[in-house]
């Protein structure tokens, strides 16, 4: 018998993340792209300087609104022409708001890109706003949010931004509001704030795929080259401010299974220079399912399925306004609520003492920087991630040197790093269950005051 010869592996190439060319055109829109030879489907990201922050008081969601509505007919075509029309191109578009800014996404076949970036200028130079489509819109929004409620997760998050951060601070509220706030919103209003914030001169245009061919310069000008608006003046940020004085918050489920954990505490964001390092511990911590956490409370003890330590930026204008969210959540069964939360704070204090191990900083590194030309194989993550550097005010090159410092971090640095994160004495810890069954054996951990809503 003859067998075929056994393929052997070729020569690895190097990688870095893509380096996009930056330039505007004559409207003052902002334009970053990137060539990527074989992505056939290019992904285009724009970002409007529409935060939640200027969203007018008591009106809350009306950047979600908004962003929702830039799709919902033109003044050229219907809400269902527009549909229709991107149907034809093979496109998707979609929008959505944030802390930072407003985010639209289209995703096109680069031979159907002229037509589809045409259609994406259409939504934002002349979106129609219709009375009825924005009440549909609001009734839509209205409709979600008792689901949310509904969801330990989300209501978690809800109650931990409204602990950490003033009332008076945007980032204490839901991103897309409340029911009396969305209630609250038409036409008219949603037509205002898009007057004041959408313009090209405060927007910018990440466009990445195959462009052999294309003249991007041409086809930006014929399409988004025609958007024109007010000159964009300097949007001051507020400092964010929070309290992290450790603290229990029962959002009291009763019956409840389950107990939904989410602990968290604001932090640094990606212009400190412990990022880095605060990344690689965090994932040593709970990124994955070999990660601390989870070898304790998952696999020798079994109280939950799986727990995640995570930091995401919030806000960031590189000028010490900004500020990540770090977080541990996670799920755990109701009775054993307690001895979980005793073991989760038991690793804290272990990893502060004993701090991590060669190992664990190693195979964090295989994960973060071995896996990234995986990650960024398609145009939409590029994209994604190159507006993500854009609404945080980050060079260009922000995350080419952030896997170079990942793999050049060593142990003392991530465990530093880390422990200071999660310091055992300075987290808000939200747990949505049974308040009748976890609360007392929660109040004997001495993990901080303890105190019940509803939920």
């Amino acid at each position: 018998m003859t067998f075929h010869p056994q393929p052997q592996a070729g020569e690895a190439k190097p990688w870095a993340f893509p380096a996009p060319e930056r330039g505007a055109l004559d409207n003052g829109l902002t334009v970053l792209r990137c060539h990527r030879p074989g992505q056939q489907v290019v992904a285009v990201e724009i970002f409007l300087d529409a935060p939640l922050e200027a969203e007018p008081q008591g009106l809350d969601g009306v950047a979600t609104i908004m962003a929702r509505a830039l799709s919902e007919g033109t003044d050229q075509h219907t809400a269902e022409e527009f549909a229709a029309e991107l149907e034809r191109c093979g496109a998707t578009l979609d929008a959505a708001a944030d802390h930072p800014g407003v985010r639209v996404s289209l995703e096109v076949p680069v031979s159907r890109l002229p037509k589809a970036l045409g259609l994406l200028s259409e939504a934002l130079i002349a979106p129609a706003f219709v009375e009825t489509e924005v009440e549909r819109l609001v009734r839509n929004r209205l409709d979600e949010i008792p689901h949310e409620t509904a969801s330990p997760a989300r209501r978690a998050a809800k109650q931990l931004s409204k602990e950490l951060f003033p009332a008076a601070s945007r980032m204490s509220r839901p991103r897309q509001g409340t029911e009396e706030t969305v209630a609250a919103i038409d036409a008219a209003a949603v037509r205002a704030f898009y007057d004041a914030h959408v313009r090209p001169a405060a927007a910018t245009a990440v466009v990445v795929g195959d462009l052999t061919g294309v003249d991007l310069d041409q086809v930006l000008a014929d399409t988004l080259g025609a958007w024109s608006g007010k000159p964009a003046a300097p949007r001051p940020m507020p400092p964010v401010t929070a309290d992290d004085t450790g603290r229990v918050v029962i959002v009291d489920r009763p019956g409840a299974v389950q107990t939904q954990l989410l602990i968290g505490r604001v932090g640094a964001d990606r212009h400190d220079s412990v990022w880095a390092a605060q990344v690689l511990g965090t994932y040593c911590l709970g990124g994955t399912l070999t990660s601390r956490l989870d070898r304790v409370l998952r696999e020798e003890k079994g109280y939950t399925y799986g727990v995640r330590a995570f930091g995401q930026v919030l806000r960031s204008d590189g000028e010490g306004n900004g500020a990540s969210m770090l977080a541990i959540s996670g799920s755990v069964d109701t009775p054993n609520t307690g001895p979980a939360l005793d073991d989760l704070w038991k690793v804290l204090r272990t990893l502060a003492a004993e701090g991590l191990t060669d190992a664990e900083r190693d195979v964090a590194v295989q994960n973060l920087v071995g896996v990234a030309p995986l990650k960024y194989e398609t145009a939409a993550s590029v994209a994604g991630t190159l507006a993500d550097q854009v609404e945080q005010h980050l060079p260009d090159d922000y995350q080419a040197h952030l896997y170079a410092r990942l793999a050049a971090t060593g142990t003392v640095e991530a465990t530093a790093a880390v422990v200071n994160a999660f310091p055992v004495d300075q987290l808000v810890t939200v747990l949505v269950g049974d308040a009748a069954q976890i609360a007392e054996p929660v109040r004997a951990l001495g993990i901080g005051e303890v105190s019940v809503v509803t939920g």
